[in-house]
């Protein structure tokens, strides 16, 4: 994988949103360096998830640590506590699908600018689409998304983001869609919801959080705003 030209090239590609590029150049570039060699995963806490199983929490502790993976220039999803935040949402009205119109016709090969067209909450996304990439993964390699290298892990993230796999009941791309997206709230949303613990996110790109005056920096927009970010809760970076 090739080195990474500029310092800043992590803090300007999560400051853009983490959604402009996708994970394909993620594994391509030299965000996640030496990622073959390094060693499985764990959580940054001792969270115990009150909604994934098992090999469901294995697979989003492999799959966030590759989306946001920790290098040189700051703290991965793994450190931020991306999968417990994930893990939470799964028991909100955002997991349950209660914020969403759930009422048919359901027509899944709709234009996407007609909206959502699945049956299936958040919940069932994630319950479904673990079981299937973990079940095609046994086919092809006789091993668990989570059980495989990271290389061979990468791999499986490009084919789903591109919808090469099939899923059974999920497709593929609305599940890595969702996938990604959640990693990317988790390690930016405000500390309380559980992840961006640490306000590692934050620190990473530079945002302010929860000050309540900018007053005495208004007039200074020449120089880098100097104070570290600060959460609801009023914890600080």
């Amino acid at each position: 994988m090739s080195d990474i030209k500029h310092s800043n090239s992590r803090r300007d590609f999560l400051r853009k949103g983490f959604g402009v590029i996708p994970v394909v150049a993620i594994a391509s570039s030299g965000l996640v360096s030496n990622i073959a060699q390094a060693d499985s995963p764990s959580p940054s806490s001792d969270y115990k998830p009150t909604f994934f199983n098992q090999a469901e929490w294995a697979f989003v502790i492999a799959a966030c640590d590759l989306l946001i993976p920790e290098d040189q220039y700051g703290a991965g999803a793994i450190k931020a506590c991306v999968p417990e935040f994930i893990d939470r949402q799964m028991d909100t009205p955002y997991g349950r699908g209660e914020l969403w119109y759930m009422k048919g016709p359901f027509h899944p090969d709709a234009a996407p600018e007609f909206g959502y067209q699945l049956k299936l909450v958040p919940r069932d996304l994630y319950h479904l689409g673990i079981s299937g990439c973990d079940k095609w993964c046994q086919q092809q390699y006789k091993k668990t998304f989570a059980e495989l290298d990271k290389e061979t892990q990468i791999a499986v993230l490009k084919q789903l983001e591109a919808g090469k796999i099939d899923l059974g009941d999920v497709p593929a791309k609305t599940f890595f869609s969702y996938l990604l997206t959640n990693t990317k709230e988790g390690y930016f949303a405000d500390p309380q919801y559980g992840g961006n613990r640490h306000l590692v996110g934050w620190k990473m790109v530079g945002f302010p959080g929860a000050r309540a005056d900018f007053m005495d920096w208004v007039e200074h927009s020449e120089r880098p705003y100097p104070l570290g970010p600060v959460s609801i809760s009023g914890e600080r970076g």
